[in-house]
């Protein structure tokens, strides 16, 4: 089965004219570690777990990428994630390689003091393979800073003191301002700039938002604060609809305080109550998938109503989709750049964690917005000067600049 990355990466690889061995060599993993966790549950009883780190490319810096805590991962899931990184990295042009990993097990399933054997266990496994310039984690889904917070202490036991060993860790142990947000903040910037080339007024847009977690609802709120109207969200088990917008800010609030998934009493009685599909399907300006992969494929991309699609979750568009919506003349603004600002504030984090000084946050999302509107610039000049999409002048701009640092560096 290919991968959900192949056809996008092997048309810019085409672009770009490489030889087949420099292509392999571009495709192909650095490393792949696949490993048993055994643990001892509270109800007592043996289970096992396996844990995945696939380093994908370091040739212009540190292997950088989240941890993943779901049932339903596998190698070749971390396969697409890890390559995905290197060419986002590259994309918004910060000194970090590729990686992804975690473990297949159901964070919700398990107590605090599960969870918290199996991320050190984790590290353990892993020891030598991580370090701030070898290999840092962040949190992805199914994580947070709680287990960022693990991996820096299981760290510290054998290699001492280094809070750049992880990134996305709690304020007082060395996390950086505005990290919980920064991709939030990324979607919903690059969502203004991509509104403001094509001709959308964001004051008033009707927004659908699939996947109400740290992404979504950190999209909602600054979108919401832009002005826009976000008419639609949804979570795992359901969506919400009201026409004339949301209670964004009362949603979130109301989430937090219960710490649960949302029910249609803390949204409003008077929202209507549609599924994952109707919400894909609603007449909107703005979609933004901010769940899993291929949520939008080849079985529903025709019932799309949206004039923009913004990715922030990653591979959620599958190519067949992707040619589609290119038909169509449905603008997709790629998950390299749309939800980069994640992996940006994890370097910003780990530039402070090295110097061992911090920023303040307004410093810190400054340079946020600075760093992803270059690489939005530069991704907007190359769509335009060679008539391509977005997404192929994203991948275009990020596997040149990898091909270069191999050359550079030699074999």
């Amino acid at each position: 089965m290919e991968s959900a990355i192949s056809p996008f990466l092997h048309q810019a690889l085409d672009r770009l004219g490489v030889s087949d061995e420099m292509r392999h060599l571009m495709i192909t993993p650095y490393r792949e570690v696949k490993f048993g966790l055994p643990l001892v549950c509270h109800e007592g009883g043996l289970k096992l777990y396996t844990g995945f780190r696939v380093q994908h490319n370091h040739s212009r810096g540190p292997f950088k990428g989240g941890l993943r805590f779901h049932p339903d991962v596998d190698l070749a899931h971390f396969r697409d994630l890890a390559s995905v990184m290197t060419w986002k990295c590259a994309l918004v042009d910060i000194p970090f390689g590729g990686a992804k990993g975690g473990i297949n097990c159901n964070p919700h399933e398990l107590n605090s003091s599960e969870l918290e054997v199996l991320t050190k266990r984790f590290v353990d496994r892993l020891d030598e393979m991580l370090g701030p310039d070898r290999d840092i984690p962040a949190p992805d889904m199914g994580t947070s800073p709680r287990e960022m917070a693990w991996i820096m202490e299981a760290h510290s036991k054998d290699h001492g003191y280094e809070p750049g060993i992880v990134t996305g860790k709690p304020i007082q142990l060395g996390g950086s301002p505005g990290r919980l947000a920064a991709t939030g903040r990324g979607v919903a910037l690059v969502t203004c700039w991509a509104c403001e080339n094509l001709g959308i007024e964001v004051q008033g847009a009707r927004i659908a938002i699939q996947g109400f977690g740290n992404v979504g609802s950190h999209a909602a709120k600054f979108l919401h604060d832009f002005g826009a109207k976000v008419v639609a969200i949804s979570n795992r088990q359901s969506g919400f609809y009201q026409g004339h917008g949301l209670d964004i800010p009362g949603i979130i609030k109301s989430r937090n305080e219960s710490d649960d998934d949302l029910t249609l009493q803390q949204i409003d009685f008077s929202a209507e109550e549609i599924s994952n599909e109707e919400l894909l399907a609603l007449d909107v300006d703005i979609l933004i998938p901010a769940a899993v992969e291929a949520t939008i494929h080849q079985d529903n991309v025709d019932q799309l109503r949206t004039r923009l699609i913004v990715e922030a979750a990653n591979l959620p568009v599958t190519a067949e989709a992707d040619a589609t919506l290119q038909e169509r003349g449905i603008p997709v603004i790629p998950d390299l750049l749309a939800n980069a600002g994640g992996v940006t504030v994890s370097y910003l984090e780990w530039v402070q964690n090295r110097q061992r000084y911090s920023w303040k946050e307004s410093e810190v999302n400054n340079k946020l917005e600075s760093t992803l509107h270059n690489a939005w610039k530069q991704l907007t000049e190359s769509a335009e000067s060679t008539g391509s999409s977005r997404r192929e002048a994203a991948y275009t701009i990020g596997t040149r600049r990898v091909k270069e640092a191999i050359e550079l560096r030699g074999f």
